[in-house]
């Protein structure tokens, strides 16, 4: 179970483990970078860009799932998404959150 809050309704806590965090870091292509170049020319959302953002929250989300698995929770709380730039064109997607245990009440 995933939640940006930090409790979940019906469950309780009964052990924190740690941060579960995965990331991944994506470039730019010359394809994309031409179409949003057009793009940016008239105005309006660069889809190209905006599934490349969707792409790699989905794939961070992923990683910070098999790294709670791997410390054995059954939930993350808290999760959280932060973006930075790695270099020119590149960008790091991260999601963390607590790993916790949690059994039904």
């Amino acid at each position: 179970m995933l939640s940006n809050t930090d409790h979940l309704a019906g469950y309780r806590i009964t052990e924190s483990l740690d941060v579960a965090r995965g990331s991944t870091v994506r470039a730019r292509n010359i394809g994309r970078d031409f179409f949003a170049g057009l793009k940016n020319l008239v105005g309006g959302e660069i889809e190209e860009y905006t599934r490349l953002m969707a792409d790699s929250r989905e794939q961070a989300i992923r990683r910070m799932i098999a790294d709670a698995e791997d410390l054995g929770a059954d939930a993350v709380l808290n999760v959280r998404f932060t973006t930075s730039m790695v270099m020119q064109g590149c960008a790091e997607i991260l999601a963390y959150g607590t790993a916790v245990k949690i059994e039904k009440i």
